[in-house]
């Protein structure tokens, strides 16, 4: 797989991470108890949330009632809130930056620069992953203690709501995602005549550079010239005959 082919399939898994983590944060089903009275007209289920409450009666009427103060909730719903927003802030933001650095885009010229905030990006949904985990895992937990603590009413137990399956999976999601984000860069050192890289450069020949010529001045001679010198010839020569030119006739 290329890498334009990794980076859109690591968006792809991540967006669908990042909208598991907004269903988790926003449906109220982290907790669900279930009361049966003593005929089947009495039961109702009770979904606790992290911004609301909502109560079904067995005929379908459903009541739900926002959560006004954060003291009312738990520990672990408090916590689950401020957790779950900072992932979702994190996830948004990876996940822009993925888009800026994707290799099909312009917003960046070199590809070292694309690839290094496409990892930026990767790990930003790595961290999201791990937030949305933290809370739900703690959530989990404490579902499951309470409800087999001996001393917890039957009509007071409580399950594993829908959300913290959804939590579970989001945050899976979302670790295959920035992971496979995180290793779509390219080689450290380019490879020429690799798909998708540009051929070797060409480095103009030393010799091909053509030369500029200028004057050279001389400093004058400080002494006169004279015809003595070893330029003159010691023999004299004489001067050649005249030829007539029957003799080449």
């Amino acid at each position: 797989m290329g890498r334009i082919g990794k980076e859109v399939a690591g968006q792809i898994i991540s967006f669908v991470g990042l909208v598991g983590v907004a269903v988790t944060c926003g449906i109220p089903m982290w907790r669900v108890t279930s009361f049966i009275g003593a005929n089947i007209v009495t039961g109702q289920l009770v979904w606790d949330g992290l911004w609301m409450k909502c109560v079904m009666q067995s005929t379908g009427q459903m009541q739900c009632k926002l959560n006004e103060s954060v003291m009312s909730l738990s520990r672990d719903l408090q916590a689950a809130r401020a957790l779950v927003i900072i992932s979702l802030v994190f996830g948004f933001i990876g996940f822009i930056l993925t888009f800026i650095g994707a290799k099909c885009t312009g917003c960046l010229k070199r590809d070292s620069s694309k690839a290094k905030v496409v990892i930026i990006g990767g790990c930003l949904i790595i961290v999201c992953a791990i937030l949305v985990l933290i809370p739900v895992c703690w959530s989990a937990a404490i579902t499951i203690t309470d409800f087999e603590n001996p001393l917890t009413i039957s009509t007071q137990r409580r399950e594993i709501g829908a959300s913290i399956y959804i939590g579970w999976g989001s945050a899976a999601v979302l670790l295959v995602g920035g992971i496979i984000l995180t290793t779509s860069c390219p080689p450290n050192r380019p490879l020429y005549g690799y798909p998708g890289y540009a051929p070797p450069p060409l480095y103009p020949y030393p010799g091909s550079v053509p030369a500029t010529y200028g004057p050279v001045y001389a400093p004058p001679s400080s002494q006169p010239y004279t015809g003595t010198g070893s330029y003159i010839p010691n023999k004299p020569y004489a001067a050649p005959p005249t030829y007539s030119a029957g003799q080449y006739i």
